[in-house]
């Protein structure tokens, strides 16, 4: 069996990964999982993590942050040597998770998506959820694309599905090295 692929999407918080990540999971033409950290927390049915219990003070959730993500970051390439496809949206925070991602998934065929969005959006778009604390789109916004290359950057103030035909498009004619190669050769 041939791994799979991966499209990861990297964007600040409230950027629009998720609308991006299900468009094209709608309309690509092969079959995706659709996996994000929040998959972890806020499912609508029972999260993974013990959310009400680290809401709540019993767990200490930056003394499990670190291995939260950990975890997260290993699972991708389990998920994908078994043969599945994914679409993994993602807030890579720093150099170190961009490093650490880089050496988990090198074998992989990785397409890598940067999602932009003006920072006015991200923060009217953050006040408008009830599951964001106010500061961390402005934090990633100042951040995270500054240590990264990508294989295509889309902007979030164009329609979900609009992005979607565009990234579909751009990763059928995908050509090597990809973003994910060149960054390697760096490390």
């Amino acid at each position: 069996m041939s791994p799979g692929k991966i499209i990861l999407i990297n964007g600040a918080s409230s950027s629009g990964k998720t609308a991006l990540a299900r468009a094209v999971q709608n309309k690509i033409d092969e079959p995706f999982w659709h996996l994000s950290f929040d998959h972890l927390r806020e499912d609508g049915i029972s999260p993974i993590l013990p959310m009400k219990r680290i809401l709540s003070g019993d767990f200490e959730w930056k003394m499990m942050r670190a291995a939260v993500f950990n975890g997260f970051h290993n699972a991708l390439p389990a998920i994908a040597a078994a043969g599945n496809n994914l679409i993994v949206e993602h807030i890579v925070e720093t150099p170190e998770w961009m490093a650490c991602l880089l050496s988990l998934l090198s074998s992989f065929d990785i397409y890598f998506v940067g999602i932009h969005c003006p920072l006015a959006e991200l923060e009217r778009r953050e006040l408008g959820r009830k599951n964001r604390n106010v500061g961390e789109a402005r934090r990633d916004f100042e951040t995270i694309h500054k240590f990264t290359t990508y294989d295509l950057e889309l902007d979030s103030m164009k329609p979900p599905e609009i992005n979607a035909d565009s990234l579909i498009a751009s990763w059928k004619r995908r050509s090597r090295p990809s973003a994910f190669e060149k960054m390697a050769t760096t490390l």
